[in-house]
C-alpha cells in the first residue's frame, strides 16, 4: 500500500482496460433495451470502483488513445498494424465511459498524435517528482518501466480485468530478472507481438536477460553483437536495426505538455443526478451503489428524483379489520406474503393509493380464506413460493392477475429482471427502500409488506400495458397457469431411493478408482485426472498428442475436445481418461440427488420458469432436467426414482419428434405432413425421398443421416456441422442437404423467410405468440450475427414445443383434480411428464393425459403421445 502521509494519484489506461473488459464480459449479457452494448463500460467501472474503494486515491485521472495514429506509426507504419478491426459492439462504449467517469468527478485526457501511456507516463513522472504515491493501473507492458519505489503499476491478469497485480521494483525484478527501467530492453530483443514489434529470431525471454545480465545494458548488448556466439548471434546482428526501432518506440514519453499538473487532479465530488442518468440510460442498476460508496458521496445516495410517496400501511389489529378492508377494496390487490422457513409471517395488502398490513396468523388464514381463493384480481412478484406457503396450511390462491417476475421476463427474456427492486426502477422510475443486507444494523429500513404489495400493484399496471401483442395471453393462459401446477409438483415432490443411489455410488467410486490406477499405469506417473493444469502437462508434452483448441489457460481437455483428439489420435490414457470422467461424471449427479432426499423419502425440486430465453423449464435444488438416459448405467439414477407410498404405478408420457411435427405446421410442407398424417415412420419416409428409393429399401445409415439433417436444420446445422456429426465428407453433407431441400421446399423457405422476418420485426414469436427478442441479427459483427440467425431459426420451434408442453401440464393437473383422481403429475423433464398413479386410477389417469397432450395445440399434424407404466422411472420408459 502506499504511504498514507502522502498524496495518491491514480492514473488508469482507459482503452486498454475497457477493452480487456470488453473480452472477459460476455457481450450478449450487456446490452440495453436500446440494443447498445455496455459490457466494457460496466467491466472498467467495477475495477474503477474497486480501486478507488481499496486504494482511496486523493488525485485521479483517466487517458484514452484518440485514435491508432500516433507519432510512432509515422515512424514505423506497422506498428500496431496486426491488431484487428475495433468490434462493433465496442464501438461507442467509449464515450459512455467517459461520461460516466466524468459524472463521477473524474478527468479524462486524451491528446491527438500521443497514446494514453505517454499521457500516464508525463503524469506518473511529475507526480513521483512532486510528493505524490503513484498508482499506475494498465494492461500494456511498456509500463513496467515507469515502476519505481514512488510508482507502482497495478497489472491485470489474463482472466480481465477484475484482479489486479502489483509491481514495484522488487516485483519487476523477481519476474523479469532485471530492474523496471530495463524491461523494454527485453522486449526490444523480444519483440511486442501485441505491437506487431518483430523481434530477434530465436531469443525469448531467458535469452534476453542473460545478455543483459552480462553485458549490462541493451547498448552494451549491441555494442558486444559481434561477440555471442551461435545462431542467435547471427540473428542478433542480421536484427539489430528492428532492436533500435523497438527500444526506440516502446521508449514512453515522459514531458507530454498536458492541460493539468497531477495536483490539479484532486477526485472532484460526483454529479450524483448525472450518474443516475447515465447509469439508469445503460441500465447499471446493481452498479450505482457501489459508485455512492466508493466516492464517499453518502449524502447524496437518496434518489432526488420526484417519486411518489409509498404509503404508510395501516396495521390491522384483527383478522376481522383485514377481511373488511379487502372486501372493500376495488381493482387489482397488490399481495405480499412475508415467508420464513417456509411459513407465512407477515401479510401486506394494498389498492389503490392505501396498504395495509398484519402479522399471519390462523384468524388471518380463516377469515382472508375466501378472498385468497377467489376471482378477486391480484398481483404478487414471484408468487410460487407464496402459492406453495399457502397450500401448506390448506389455502388457495385465485385471481392471479399478474405475477410481475414472470411479466417482466416475458418482456425481456433475455435479460431479465430478478428482484421487485429492478422492476420498480425500469417501469416507475422510482427507488424500492431496501435495507443493507451487509449492515447488521441497518441505517435505513427496508419497504414494509405493505409498502411492497404497492410497489407490486403499481408494477404489475406498468408491466401489464408493456406487454406487446399477444404476449400479454402467453402470461394469462400458459404462465401464470403453470406456476399453480409446478407448486403443486414442488410441493409433492418424487420418492427416490436412497439405498439405490448409495450402492450405483460405491460402485462408480470403486470404477473410477481402477480406472484412475490404469491410467497412472498407463503414462507411468499419478496425475490429478481432474485438474486442466496437469492433463494439460501429460497430454501434450508428456505424450505429445496433437494440440486441441487454445483456451486461456492452455489447451482445452474438456470431454468433447478430448473425444475426438481420441478418435483421431487414439492412446490408452485417453480412453481412459474419458472412461473416468464418465464415472466421476454420473456418481457427481447421483451425489446431489441423494443429498437432496427429504421428508418421507422424496425429492423436491424447484422449477424455474424464468431460467431460459425460450420459455423451457428448467430446475435446481436439484437439476433434474441433466439426468442422463442414453445409456443402461445412466438408466440405472432413473431406475431409483420409485413410485411413492400409497400409489400403484408411475405413468411416463412424451410427445414423439414434437420439433419435427411443429417444423412441418410452421413450413407447411406437404411431403412432411404427409408423413406425419399417414402414421408413417419420419426419418424412413424423408429417407425414401432424398435417396430415391422405396421406404423399405431404407438402410439405418441412410436414416441415420436424414434423422440428424431434420434436427440439425431446426438448430441452424451447417453442412461443416453435419459432415463432422456424421463424420462424412463436407462434399457428401453438402450434397445430402441440396437433395433434401429439393424434396422439402417449404421447409428451405420457412426456414429462411422466419430469419429475415425477424431481422425486420427484431424478435421471433411462437405459435402461440411469445416472443423473443434478437437485436444481433442487424449486427456488423459477423459471429455475432451468424449466432443469432443460428437462435431465431430455434426459437420458434423450441418456444412453440415449450408452451405445447406447459398448456399440456396444466390442462392434465387442472382435470385429475377436477375429476377427484389422487393421482398427480410429479415432474416435467424436457418433452416428458411423469405422472403417480393411485390405486385403480390407471384408465382414467391415462386417458386424460393422452388426450389433453393430444389436443394441447390445433396443428396440421397430430400430436403423437408415448405412453408408460412401471414401478420406477426406469422401467415406466417405452
Amino acid at each position: 500500500m502506499t504511504d498514507s502521509s502522502k498524496p495518491t494519484l491514480l492514473v488508469v489506461d482507459g482503452h486498454s482496460l475497457a477493452f480487456r473488459a470488453f473480452y472477459a464480459l460476455p457481450v450478449e449479457n450487456f446490452t440495453t433495451k436500446d440494443g447498445q452494448h455496455t459490457n466494457g463500460v460496466y467491466g472498467f467501472l467495477s475495477m474503477f470502483v474497486n480501486l478507488l474503494k481499496n486504494e482511496k486515491p486523493t488525485h485521479v485521472a483517466v487517458a484514452f488513445d484518440t485514435s491508432r495514429v500516433s507519432f510512432r506509426t509515422r515512424e514505423y507504419p506497422e506498428y500496431k498494424a496486426n491488431r484487428s478491426e475495433t468490434p462493433p459492439e465496442f464501438s461507442g462504449q467509449i464515450p459512455l465511459l467517459q461520461e460516466c467517469l466524468r459524472a463521477m468527478g473524474v478527468t479524462v485526457l486524451s491528446k491527438e498524435d500521443i497514446e494514453a501511456d505517454d499521457i500516464l507516463a508525463t503524469l506518473a513522472t511529475q507526480g513521483a517528482e512532486t510528493g505524490f504515491d503513484v498508482l499506475v493501473c494498465s494492461g500494456d507492458r511498456d509500463t513496467i518501466q515507469l515502476v519505481t519505489d514512488e510508482i507502482t503499476l497495478l497489472y491485470p491478469n489474463v482472466q480481465g480485468v477484475s484482479q489486479l497485480k502489483r509491481y514495484d521494483p522488487a516485483t519487476v525484478l523477481e519476474r523479469y530478472g532485471v530492474p523496471p527501467a530495463q524491461y523494454p530492453e527485453i522486449a526490444a530483443l523480444v519483440g511486442e507481438t501485441s505491437d506487431n514489434l518483430p523481434g530477434v529470431p530465436k531469443v525469448g525471454e531467458k535469452t534476453a536477460v542473460k545478455w543483459l545480465t552480462q553485458f549490462g545494458s541493451l547498448d552494451a548488448v549491441l555494442e558486444h553483437a559481434d561477440e555471442i556466439k551461435g545462431v542467435v548471434g547471427g540473428n542478433l546482428r542480421e536484427h539489430i536495426d528492428d532492436v533500435r526501432r523497438n527500444r526506440a518506440l516502446n521508449r514512453l514519453l515522459r514531458d507530454v505538455e498536458l492541460p493539468v499538473t497531477p495536483a490539479e487532479l484532486e477526485l472532484r465530488p460526483l454529479d450524483a443526478q448525472a450518474v443516475r442518468d447515465v447509469f439508469a440510460r445503460l441500465e447499471f442498476r446493481t452498479l450505482l451503489p457501489r459508485v455512492f460508496e466508493a466516492t464517499g458521496a453518502t449524502e447524496t445516495a437518496e434518489d432526488t428524483r420526484t417519486q411518489a410517496a409509498a404509503p404508510v400501511p395501516a396495521e390491522m389489529a384483527t383478522a376481522g379489520a383485514l377481511a373488511e378492508w379487502v372486501a372493500a377494496a376495488a381493482g387489482v390487490v397488490g399481495l405480499v406474503l412475508v415467508i420464513e422457513g417456509g411459513t407465512i409471517r407477515r401479510i401486506g395488502l394494498a389498492a389503490g393509493d392505501a396498504a395495509v398490513e398484519a402479522d399471519w396468523t390462523d384468524g388471518v388464514g380463516a377469515d382472508l380464506g375466501d378472498w385468497l381463493a377467489s376471482d378477486a384480481p391480484k398481483a404478487l412478484h414471484d408468487a410460487k413460493p407464496q402459492l406453495k406457503a399457502l397450500r401448506r396450511i390448506g389455502l388457495d390462491l385465485g385471481g392471479l392477475r399478474v405475477d410481475t417476475l414472470l411479466a417482466g421476463w416475458l418482456v425481456r427474456p433475455s435479460f431479465p429482471d430478478k428482484t421487485l427492486a429492478d422492476l420498480v426502477e425500469r417501469y416507475l422510475d422510482e427507488k424500492l427502500p431496501e435495507a443493507d443486507p451487509n449492515q447488521l444494523v441497518p441505517e435505513h429500513d427496508g419497504a414494509t409488506p405493505g409498502q411492497l404489495a404497492w410497489f407490486t400493484r403499481r408494477v404489475g399496471e406498468a408491466v401489464l400495458a408493456d406487454l406487446p401483442g399477444r404476449v400479454s395471453e402467453v402470461l394469462a393462459d400458459i404462465e401464470l397457469p403453470t406456476t399453480r401446477s409446478l407448486a403443486d409438483m414442488e410441493l409433492a415432490g418424487v420418492t427416490v431411493s436412497h439405498e439405490k443411489l448409495s450402492s450405483f455410488s460405491a460402485e462408480l467410486a470403486a470404477r473410477a478408482e481402477g480406472i484412475a490406477q490404469q491410467a497412472y499405469a498407463a503414462i507411468d506417473r499419478e496425475v490429478n485426472l481432474g485438474s486442466p493444469k496437469q492433463l494439460q502437462e501429460v497430454l501434450f508434452e508428456h505424450l505429445q498428442l496433437p494440440k486441441t483448441r487454445k483456451t486461456k489457460t492452455g489447451y482445452s481437455t474438456d470431454a468433447a475436445v478430448l473425444a475426438e483428439l481420441q478418435e483421431k489420435s487414439p492412446h490408452p490414457f485417453l480412453d481412459l481418461l474419458l472412461q473416468h470422467r464418465e464415472a466421476t461424471k454420473l456418481r457427481q449427479i447421483i451425489e446431489s440427488l441423494d443429498a437432496a432426499i427429504g421428508d418421507g423419502g422424496r425429492i423436491r425440486t424447484t422449477y424455474l420458469q424464468t431460467g431460459s430465453q425460450t420459455g423451457r423449464l428448467s430446475s435446481t435444488d436439484p437439476n433434474l432436467q441433466n439426468i442422463p438416459v442414453r445409456t443402461a448405467e445412466s438408466r440405472r439414477i432413473r431406475a431409483a426414482f420409485e413410485v411413492g407410498d400409497g400409489y400403484e404405478t408411475l405413468l411416463t408420457a412424451d410427445y414423439s419428434q414434437i420439433e419435427m411435427r411443429i417444423m412441418a405446421h410452421l413450413s407447411g410442407d406437404p411431403g412432411l405432413i404427409e408423413a406425419f398424417n399417414a402414421g408413417e415412420d419420419l426419418h424412413r419416409f424423408v429417407g425414401a425421398r432424398v435417396f430415391g428409393v422405396d421406404p423399405g429399401e431404407v438402410t439405418p445409415a441412410m436414416r441415420t443421416k436424414v434423422k440428424a439433417m431434420s434436427y440439425g436444420l431446426v438448430y441452424g446445422l451447417s453442412a461443416f456441422g453435419l459432415s463432422k456429426q456424421l463424420r462424412i465428407e463436407q462434399s457428401e453433407a453438402k450434397q445430402l442437404m441440396m437433395e433434401y431441400f429439393a424434396r422439402f421446399g417449404a421447409v428451405r423457405d420457412y426456414l429462411r423467410s422466419s430469419v429475415e422476418q425477424a431481422r425486420i420485426d427484431g424478435y421471433t414469436e411462437t405459435i402461440f405468440g411469445r416472443r423473443r427478442p434478437f437485436p444481433d441479427l442487424t449486427s456488423p459483427n459477423r459471429v455475432l450475427r451468424e449466432n443469432a440467425e443460428r437462435a431465431a431459426l430455434n426459437a420458434p420451434i423450441q418456444g412453440s414445443a415449450a408452451d405445447i408442453m406447459k398448456l399440456a401440464l396444466v390442462h392434465i393437473h387442472d382435470e385429475l383434480a377436477a375429476a377427484g383422481l389422487r393421482s398427480r403429475v410429479l415432474l416435467q423433464i424436457h418433452d416428458e411428464l411423469v405422472v403417480e398413479v393411485a390405486p385403480g386410477e390407471w384408465d382414467a389417469a391415462e386417458r386424460i393425459v393422452r388426450e389433453r397432450m393430444a389436443d394441447a395445440a390445433e396443428l396440421t399434424v397430430p400430436l403423437d403421445v408415448q405412453i408408460g407404466r412401471g414401478a420406477n422411472w426406469d422401467d415406466a420408459a417405452h
